[in-house]
């Protein structure tokens, strides 16, 4: 059984991952393969804490040398599993828990990147599961369908058809191959249903970028 966190188990700073095009959300898994050495201590401090807690979070664009900076929401995720390949790598699984607003970077000896973390405005994110009274699995399903076509994608559709709302809405959040912006409206949505309606806007405009007949979805 997964550890549950309250507010108060979650730690003012965070060690971060910035990663473009990596996204995480509340309850879904992130498999990452960690081979570069900041990276690599950052995990090794990690499995260290009690929480085991690393924050995915998307840089923005880099200009001149130094650092990028970070955009303003990420996600922690605990480590939930772990194996060390033969070459040094680390092939782990992150089991997100709740998203945070950075609010200052940490200065330091670290080689990876720390920030203070404001956690209260994603409290929310601790509960059992979101819900969306006004999923329709039958259209989403017809739209996803349709965008899968149209970008060249295929997918397990048993498993699709089976996934309750909240992992399916997410985890096609995190896989689908959508910008980096596109990616960060899709984490920074207040609830499940805002995040449907936002995926289903970027599939539905994918689809006609390619010159599909989008049909609708209510």
């Amino acid at each position: 059984m997964s550890r549950r966190f309250a507010l108060a188990d979650l730690p003012e700073t965070i060690a971060v991952f910035p990663l473009a095009g990596a996204m995480m959300l509340p309850r879904a898994r992130l498999p990452l393969n960690i081979f570069e050495p900041r990276y690599l201590a950052m995990l090794d401090d990690a499995l260290k804490t009690e929480h085991r807690l690393i924050g995915m979070i998307q840089p923005l664009e880099k200009t001149g040398d130094a650092p990028p900076k970070l955009r303003r929401i990420g996600c922690a995720g605990r480590v939930t599993s772990f194996s060390e390949t033969e070459d040094g790598r680390y092939l782990i699984a992150l089991t997100g828990i709740c998203r945070f607003r950075v609010g200052e970077e940490v200065e330091g000896f670290h080689p990876y990147r720390r920030v203070k973390a404001e956690w209260v405005d994603f409290a929310r994110d601790l509960t059992a599961r979101d819900s969306d009274p006004g999923f329709d699995r039958k259209a989403f399903l017809g739209l996803l369908k349709r965008y899968f076509e149209a970008s060249g994608l295929s997918s397990d559709w048993s498993s699709l058809e089976e996934a309750d709302e909240e992992m399916l809405v997410n985890s096609l959040s995190m896989l689908c191959p959508f910008a980096v912006e596109e990616k960060q409206a899709l984490l920074e949505a207040p609830r499940l249903a805002e995040r449907r309606e936002t995926i289903c806007a970027l599939m539905e405009f994918a689809i006609a970028s390619r010159g599909e007949d989008t049909g609708s979805l209510q």
